[in-house]
């Protein structure tokens, strides 16, 4: 009996969070809800909205001084850099992709193909007559978008100020980030290798023009090419010189060193004179990206998550992942399969990236080094003879890791407000 107690109540405390991380979970659901209220009501939305934010921003500048862990911030903030500019880089592949795959067809081309079917689109377009309606209205609803997602890592990492989630914040970061410019940039070559038509019907209103014909490049997109004709005797015999399809001319704008863009983009004379300002304004393409972005970083916010606090909070994400998933082939933004692949390869891939951080053993072995690396230079100040010497270089020591602190957590908060109103439309 006494063996089954025991048992129970190691169970118990396994399963059961510290009731400090409690605040954490409350914060990211209420936020979900706060934001929601924007399709409920307007007016209490752009009261709640500012106030929560506000409060949280507060919560996070009154903590950061007393945060324990600055020295582990510091380690990991090369690789933090680091993978923001691959992640950087990687979106700007991205984006060079979309464009491509849409300008070298044409917009005639999109506008003219059929969508391919779609059996969990018919799935789903079939329950809704025979699920009550208050179901296929919770199913059809905005509950969360891309710019949620992205918010709900940003409180995650931040939470690390509470002790809510292992150190170093700036490693989780690293590890997001890392994680996310992989994905985008097998995504580019999933989507740039086979170009498949819109899930919609035709393609909609593009944010840039596009050329309407197809590109000089490739001559036949609708069949194979046919077998070589049998040589014959008339095919020796001399002949006019060969019919050549005719392209309307091209516009190519002088963008210097970066010229060699202008075959791959095939810009418009009413883009304007730059390159940047041409990708400043694409938009999403107007044909099918296997496999979808938005269901990848939601992927990739709900297992870090999974792993970094767990709990009914993550389950939670978990089903806002599932309802993102099918709204997204709901409304023909996605094929199935582009859900179903963002999916697997989110979590195949968060699995590969545990070097750059772990709630389990990255941080436990930073942390036990930090406590190594402290006892050694306690014992070694114990043998200096210049005692004021040391307190002074201590005292600089401190001072740098409070300015290194004050210039992360600016830093973090801009990001967020950046995020926040670029994403803010999905």
């Amino acid at each position: 009996m006494e063996k089954m107690e025991r048992r129970r109540k190691r169970k118990v405390k396994v399963w059961s969070l510290p009731r400090k991380n409690f605040g954490l979970g409350l914060a990211a659901i209420s936020y979900v809800c706060v934001d929601y209220l924007r399709e409920v009501s307007p007016w209490w939305h752009s009261w709640l909205q500012p106030a929560l934010w506000a409060a949280l921003a507060l919560a996070s500048l009154a903590r950061a001084p007393f945060y324990k862990h600055w020295s582990l911030e510091m380690r990991a903030a090369i690789p933090f850099v680091a993978s923001m500019v691959f992640m950087l880089a990687a979106l700007l592949c991205e984006a060079l992709s979309v464009r491509f795959v849409t300008a070298v067809l044409g917009l005639d081309w999109h506008n003219s193909t059929p969508p391919l079917p779609d059996t969990g689109q018919w799935l789903l377009l079939a329950l809704n007559e025979r699920l009550p309606p208050w179901v296929v209205e919770v199913l059809r609803a905005h509950i969360i978008g891309l710019h949620h997602y992205l918010m709900l890592f940003m409180m995650l990492a931040f939470s690390v100020l509470f002790d809510s989630v292992k150190a170093p914040g700036l490693g989780l970061g690293a590890r997001y980030m890392f994680t996310m410019a992989v994905g985008r940039l097998l995504r580019a070559a999933t989507f740039v290798s086979t170009i498949l038509p819109l899930s919609g019907h035709g393609a909609p209103p593009p944010a840039s023009p596009f050329p309407s014909t197809l590109t000089p490049g490739p001559r036949n997109t609708t069949s194979p090419s046919p077998p070589p004709p049998t040589p014959s005797a008339a095919s020796f015999r001399p002949t006019s010189s060969p019919v050549r399809a005719v392209f309307p001319g091209e516009h190519r704008p002088d963008w210097g060193r970066m010229s060699f863009l202008v075959g791959i983009l095939r810009p418009t004379a009413s883009e304007g004179p730059s390159w940047y300002h041409l990708l400043k304004k694409a938009g999403g393409g107007c044909n099918d990206l296997l496999y979808s972005g938005h269901m990848l970083v939601a992927v990739l916010t709900a297992m870090a998550w999974q792993e970094a606090y767990g709990g009914g909070t993550s389950a939670v994400i978990w089903l806002l992942v599932l309802h993102s998933a099918q709204r997204e082939v709901r409304e023909r933004h996605h094929y199935s399969a582009d859900c179903v692949v963002a999916v697997y390869v989110g979590v195949l891939l968060w699995r590969q990236t545990a070097f750059l951080w772990s709630a389990s053993g990255a941080a436990r072995r930073l942390k036990k080094m930090e406590e190594m690396r402290g006892r050694l230079v306690k014992a070694l100040l114990e043998e200096v003879e210049l005692a004021g010497e040391e307190d002074r270089r201590r005292g600089f020591s401190q001072r740098a890791l409070m300015a290194f602190g004050g210039l992360t957590v600016v830093f973090a908060l801009s990001c967020v407000l950046l995020a926040f109103s670029l994403t803010n439309d999905g």
